[in-house]
């Protein structure tokens, strides 16, 4: 029951997050573009993680809380715009607390249908950064996975905790707690000090 709601939390934090995105661009001024963002952002990570696990039907297309909670969101995010926006890195915190969620929710989905903790990992990482990737792309930014700063790896070392808790018989419901808040906290530091993995670079190799 805890992954239940945690699932629709996330919808909600990841449906402000790309509702509020599209809404500081100045092509997406009508209604609709804004909803429609905030909703790919909130079902894409979870759509790809059922489709490449093969869990049909899709949760939101089979579970109708899903598409009540994308709703709630985008009208929370329309009554109280004028405070959203005015708080500096909004996007950031709701985001944040998405991708902490999410992770968390697809490595627990993917476990459950007997995949592999390795590919566990990498399903949590599809499922919680998808959705931004999507958003960031219909808003022509950069996505945040390509960017400098600590994101995907913030997932990955959540998910990762969070198997590996799995495997020493600690709690489910502690064990996603205590990873979300590992995911959620390395996101604050990091940008906070501005933290980040070194940049790959080629120097002044050519290639023939």
């Amino acid at each position: 029951m805890l992954f239940y709601w945690l699932n629709l939390i996330g919808i909600f934090f990841f449906t402000i997050s790309g509702s509020v995105a599209a809404r500081d661009k100045k092509h997406y001024h009508d209604y609709f573009g804004v909803f429609f963002t905030g909703f790919l952002t909130a079902i894409g990570g979870g759509t790809l993680r059922d489709m490449m696990l093969g869990a049909y039907p899709i949760s939101w297309l089979s579970d109708e809380n899903i598409l009540i909670s994308i709703i709630c969101a985008f009208v929370f995010t329309i009554l109280f715009k004028k405070y959203i926006t005015r708080i500096r890195r909004t996007l950031f915190i709701f985001d944040t607390v998405g991708v902490g969620i999410y992770t968390i929710l697809g490595v627990q989905k993917s476990l459950e249908l007997g995949v592999n903790p390795f590919a566990a990992v990498i399903l949590g990482l599809i499922s919680a950064v998808f959705g931004g990737v999507i958003r960031d792309t219909l808003i022509n930014e950069i996505p945040l996975i390509f960017a400098k700063e600590i994101y995907a790896t913030a997932c990955i070392a959540g998910a990762v905790l969070f198997t590996s808790m799995l495997y020493f018989n600690v709690d489910s419901n502690i064990a996603a707690s205590v990873s979300m808040s590992v995911i959620i906290i390395i996101r604050i530091i990091a940008v906070k000090y501005k933290l980040s993995l070194p940049k790959f670079d080629f120097g002044n190799e050519t290639i023939d």
